[in-house]
């Protein structure tokens, strides 16, 4: 792999974690169209570190927040403030991902990254966001998170083991759907993802390192995933308080649409 590729790669997969277009699909995408050599999970996977990194530092005060919280509910054994809650929340919404990480994870180095079931995925969820953002009253703050909610959202975050799905969509989604504000969605779909990531960075990172070494690529690819990741949630987080979801849905099914053309044209 080139530096050049590193830096592409890691840029969409900064880019594509946070914002609801999928990571994982541009991901397998992007080596198929440009007829490089297609990395394979375990580099996905070291990108993914430098979006925790990412995660972890835009929103530092929180996890400070939630750290104590955490360590609070141990020492007391009862949740009193929002912050023990949401840490309850956080890790009822990570179950099911985990499960369907652990139990389709063969599926997702092979079969799940063909470009026909990516494109459809990126069409199907496109539609969906759209309409679900579209209809959705927007009338809930996190402050009015209960654990049946976590739980719909982590039973949404299942779907993302699908290349196409994107794991911020179908968590940001199902947030509109239970009618959080696009702002509170997003906010949460952002915490969520660092105990996924975490635990996949953790199983898959030192497969990466052994297989790829500390190189140049592999340097450039987790240090643009960080700042693109950074940067896509700054912008998402500012974008969303006055506009929908809609453009991220329109550039979905473009994609998916062209990627299909692209099929038939080489089928």
């Amino acid at each position: 792999m080139t530096t050049f590729q590193a830096l592409v790669l890691g840029i969409l997969q900064g880019l594509g974690e946070f914002l609801p277009i999928s990571s994982s699909a541009h991901l397998a995408l992007a080596p198929w169209l440009f007829g490089w050599k297609d990395p394979g999970l375990a580099f996905d996977v070291a990108l993914h570190f430098g979006t925790l990194l990412a995660v972890l530092w835009y929103f530092r005060k929180e996890w400070v927040a939630l750290i104590a919280a955490a360590l609070r509910i141990v020492r007391q054994r009862k949740l009193e403030t929002d912050e023990d809650r949401r840490v309850v929340y956080l890790i009822i919404a990570t179950i099911p991902g985990a499960i369907a990480g652990k139990l389709l994870e063969e599926k997702a180095e092979t079969v799940f990254r063909n470009p026909v079931l990516v494109a459809s995925a990126l069409i199907l969820m496109g539609i969906v966001l759209w309409i679900v953002d579209a209809r959705a009253r927007q009338d809930r703050q996190l402050a009015t998170m209960r654990w049946k909610d976590a739980l719909l959202i982590g039973l949404a975050q299942m779907f993302a083991i699908i290349p196409g799905v994107s794991r911020s969509g179908s968590t940001m989604t199902a947030g509109r759907a239970l009618t959080f504000t696009r702002e509170s969605a997003a906010v949460f779909s952002f915490l969520m993802s660092m105990p996924i990531i975490a635990a996949a960075a953790t199983l898959k990172l030192p497969d990466a390192i052994h297989q790829y070494g500390i190189t140049t690529p592999f340097v450039v690819g987790v240090v643009s995933s960080a700042l693109s990741g950074w940067l896509a949630i700054a912008v998402l987080l500012r974008y969303v308080t006055r506009n929908s979801f809609g453009v991220f849905a329109v550039y979905r099914i473009i994609v998916g649409a062209g990627v299909l053309i692209v099929v038939l044209l080489r089928g």
